[in-house]
């Protein structure tokens, strides 16, 4: 209890510190609510759990990472998912970041492309009882069109533009989260909000540090 409380004031911290790129004060109540739910430390090896509520990512194998409390909380924040809302994620990782999109949408539609990992997410999001979040092992890059359109579209992983197929997959009204660029030469966390006119608005809102997104594209 007194490392989730306080990676929860690292949070806080961390928003006092980048309020002028996020351009706001505080982050939703619901998201540090969910972020307070999901047990971080069950989405770690035992290895790794002493450090499961520091606020900085932890490796989960493949040259993959868990995210940054403070990047997972933001990102959801930007998403803004609502009860009623279709999320897309690519990039399961380990299954964090989807834990925190299914305390908070209705249905969370997740893309890992490693299998190993996409089986362990598997594993630990059924063991905890989410029920409205829906797996498949792939190259996210593609989205999942089957189950398109979506309200939100988080990218856990960098890629060098923006992959069209997710901006056709968003619906009208939608926000695709994406860090964009290459290690070199600097990433952005990005926003883009789709309009009823079908016109997108384009956010950079903060650079961030990810693993590039992978797949054969």
């Amino acid at each position: 209890m007194q490392d989730l409380k306080r990676m929860l004031q690292d949070i806080h911290a961390e928003v006092a510190l980048t309020r002028r790129y996020i351009k706001r004060d505080k982050l939703d109540d619901a998201v540090l609510a969910a972020m307070r739910k999901v047990p971080r430390h069950a989405f770690v090896d035992a290895e790794m759990r002493r450090y499961a509520y520091d606020n900085g990512p932890l490796p989960i194998g493949h040259g993959q990472t868990i995210s940054q409390p403070y990047i997972v909380a933001l990102m959801t924040d930007l998403a803004r998912p609502t009860r009623e809302s279709r999320v897309l994620e690519v990039g399961t990782g380990c299954g964090y970041q989807t834990a925190v999109l299914a305390e908070l949408a209705a249905e969370v539609y997740s893309i890992e492309i490693v299998p190993p990992l996409a089986e362990l997410a598997a594993e630990r999001l059924r063991r905890l009882g989410y029920q409205n979040v829906h797996l498949r092992t792939g190259d996210g890059y593609h989205g999942w069109p089957e189950h398109a359109p979506f309200d939100a579209i988080l990218v856990t992983a960098a890629a060098p533009t923006v992959p069209p197929p997710l901006i056709e997959q968003l619906a009208a009204g939608g926000r695709l989260v994406i860090p964009v660029g290459e290690p070199a030469f600097g990433q952005e966390l990005r926003l883009l909000e789709e309009g009823t006119d079908g016109e997108l608005e384009t956010h950079d809102i903060l650079p961030v540090a990810f693993v590039p997104l992978t797949g054969g594209h």
